[in-house]
């Protein structure tokens, strides 16, 4: 007869896990994600399509996938994005490929979107662990915004105005991460650290898309 030990089996692999990053404008999701590649955090990233003009500093196929909005709609009328969403007259949309890939070879993967769109993953794949960025107060999101000078008086109203209906979505969340000023170090620990906890959860997320 064997041992009771013997017949303990905890060891098993961790399923991957699909990780929404979200947040207002401003909050410094592409900041975070970027910091997170510099210290080689061992996650897929998948790069957003958008159809917005690419700004200076930001590289096709780093910061976005850049694409005409023609070949954005027949991405999304073939069933090719997991989710996508018009943001501020902008198109932004998720491949549904790249996440596939990135979980069926057994990489926790992780995909920034808007709050839309986290509400359209969420019920797409309810295990998703979404987490939503935040300064630590209304008024750094605004000078953070201020800050960028990539929007108008106007844009910045209506950024902090949808800013104020996406606060009220926090429930629809799992984890609240502060970005703090100068603190993104601290931010980009608090991910991993969710990220840690999920994969020894007793009963692990199963995603299925």
């Amino acid at each position: 007869m064997s041992s009771p030990a013997s017949r303990i089996h905890l060891d098993r692999p961790g399923q991957p896990l699909l990780v929404v990053l979200s947040g207002p404008s401003g909050a410094g999701k592409d900041a975070v994600l970027a910091r997170m590649k510099e210290l080689a955090c061992p996650l897929r990233y998948i790069v957003t399509l958008t159809t917005r003009p690419r700004r200076p500093a930001e590289t096709d196929g780093v910061h976005y996938r850049f694409v005409s909005e023609a070949d954005f709609h027949r991405l999304a009328d073939a069933g090719e994005l997991l989710e996508f969403a018009s943001v501020y007259g902008n198109w932004y949309g998720t491949p549904r490929a790249d996440v596939r890939q990135g979980l069926a070879a057994g990489h926790d993967t992780i995909v920034k979107v808007d709050v839309q769109g986290a509400a359209s993953i969420r019920k797409l794949a309810p295990e998703a662990v979404l987490i939503f960025l935040t300064p630590p107060s209304g008024a750094e999101l605004m000078e953070r915004l201020r800050q960028r000078r990539t929007e108008s008086a106007f844009d910045l109203e209506l950024r902090m105005a949808t800013a104020e209906a996406e606060y009220e979505r926090v429930p629809l969340f799992d984890y609240l991460v502060f970005n703090r000023r100068d603190e993104i170090d601290r931010a980009v620990a608090d991910v991993m650290a969710i990220i840690t906890a999920e994969k020894s959860r007793v009963a692990p997320r199963s995603v299925s898309l």
